[in-house]
């Protein structure tokens, strides 16, 4: 597994005029390759009367599904320029639709692939990434007496406290990062007098 990726932080829109044509970037994250799919249709129904709706997106923390569409532009001027970014600034995750109103000046070939690309990249920047980091999934169990005190001092400390379940015993789920399940371990075992349980678990992702 990638040790982190970057995704996009949040859906939005990005616009630019290159020679009288609007170059409209709708980004959005996209846990699946049906997400980004049902996004590009709904970035399409919104422009059905634009000239162009390419898309592009990037799907897995290694980029395993890529796909890009010129949507009737030249071949190789619109949706793989527009991947080519996403993947330069390690983008994943994340589909990008950019629609085209044409203006009446034709751009040719190279000022296609530099709209297209350049639209995407200026949207990353409007919109903004956030990193996601690998983690393993772990479950502390420990008594009532010292749940509270506990959950208080793994968020203290900065661990990431994903879920506290109340039943006979207290069950907090964290993630930690790989490195540190040992120092962990230790830390826990003196927090609690030693009367805490660890279980380690899968691996995810999480904001960084």
């Amino acid at each position: 597994m990638q040790e982190q990726y970057r995704t996009v932080a949040r859906e939005g829109v990005h616009e630019t005029e290159i020679n009288r044509s609007r170059f409209i970037c709708a980004l959005a994250p996209a846990a699946t390759e049906e997400e980004a799919q049902a996004f590009v249709a709904r970035i399409r129904r919104e422009h059905a009367t634009a000239t162009h709706n390419c898309f592009a997106y990037v799907i897995g923390a290694d980029a395993s599904v890529q796909k890009a569409s010129d949507d009737g532009e030249p071949g190789g001027t619109a949706g793989v320029p527009m991947l080519q970014m996403l993947l330069r600034r390690d983008v994943r995750y994340a589909v990008a639709v950019v629609t085209r109103y044409y203006g009446g000046v034709k751009l040719g070939a190279g000022g296609l692939i530099r709209a297209y690309g350049g639209v995407v990249g200026e949207a990353l920047d409007a919109i903004g990434t956030r990193t996601r980091r690998r983690f393993r999934l772990a479950v502390v169990t420990v008594d009532h007496q010292r749940a509270g005190k506990l959950e208080n001092d793994l968020r203290a400390t900065g661990r990431a406290v994903r879920d506290v379940r109340y039943a006979e015993q207290v069950t907090i789920e964290i993630g930690l990062p790989d490195a540190d399940t040992d120092a962990f371990r230790a830390w826990l075992a003196d927090v609690t007098a030693g009367t805490a349980v660890l279980e380690l678990g899968g691996e995810a992702y999480g904001d960084a």
